[in-house]
């Protein structure tokens, strides 16, 4: 009965990190760009008291042996870089990836972060800059005067301004792409960093060699279906509930043997 106490607190454990992950995956279905997670879980390591495959007798082996889990846990968190669904805006600053790839932002410290979310605005300099304030990379900064500002496929950025007849090349933006997105590291504010799993990125021109095209006036919604959560949820809340039932059994039965014997 001891060992099902321990086994079954694994259990207890681990549901309840699944369930904060499905409820940060909730809290944010409506987060621009937002890619949800997903818990991954893996058995712990055996009791082996029983060799399998080992002699039985000098003619015959165990088919199967004798090995007793000890439990569960949570080894990682996956991010899913699946495609969210795409809504229209109508706002010249507001770009969505169609396809791999992301926008590069220039962080407080320096260093090259990478995002989804395309909702860029203008600092007081025309820059172009995320809601946090990081500049786009390669920078972009957009005249004084610009009546009209377009964003074609390929990333290229051209402005009209006024009093001029032709528009203005601004700049290109360019996108940045990863072996293993999934190892990038979530630091929040919408914003990746680059680890030593997700592998060094890789950048191209938008709809080039595997890149994803950029669609100016609309808007990557996050990939979360929350009917999914949900009935991930349900699951969670019986598995936690089983193993709960479990602890409460191995309890009563610790307290028979302690009342009869």
């Amino acid at each position: 009965m001891i060992p099902a106490l321990y086994i079954s607190k694994t259990g207890l454990s681990a549901q309840d990190t699944q369930l904060s992950t499905i409820s940060n995956n909730l809290a944010n279905a409506s987060t621009v760009g937002f890619k949800r997670e997903r818990a991954v879980f893996e058995d712990l390591f055996y009791q082996v008291q029983r060799q399998p495959g080992a002699q039985s007798s000098q003619d015959t082996q165990l088919p199967s042996g004798l090995q007793v889990g000890t439990g569960t846990r949570i080894v990682g968190t996956q991010k899913e870089f699946t495609s969210g669904s795409m809504q229209v805006t109508g706002n010249s600053l507001d770009v969505a990836i169609n396809g791999r790839g992301f926008f590069q932002v220039l962080g407080a410290d320096g260093e090259l972060a990478y995002t989804r979310n395309g909702e860029f605005h203008l600092s007081a300099e025309g820059e172009i800059v995320n809601a946090a304030g990081l500049p786009l990379q390669p920078g972009i900064v957009v005249p004084e005067g610009t009546m009209q500002l377009t964003i074609g496929d390929d990333g290229m950025v051209s402005a009209t301004v006024s009093g001029q007849t032709d528009p203005q090349e601004l700049g290109q933006i360019e996108l940045a792409d990863f072996i293993n997105p999934a190892g990038l590291q979530a630091v929040g504010g919408n914003i990746f960093r680059q680890t030593a799993a997700s592998g060094d990125p890789v950048t191209g021109i938008a709809g080039l060699d595997g890149m994803g095209s950029v669609k100016q006036g609309a808007l990557e919604n996050s990939n979360v279906d929350i009917v999914e959560e949900m009935v991930n949820m349900i699951t969670t809340q019986r598995v936690y509930e089983l193993n709960s039932k479990v602890v409460s059994t191995a309890d009563q039965m610790l307290q028979y043997i302690s009342q009869n014997l």
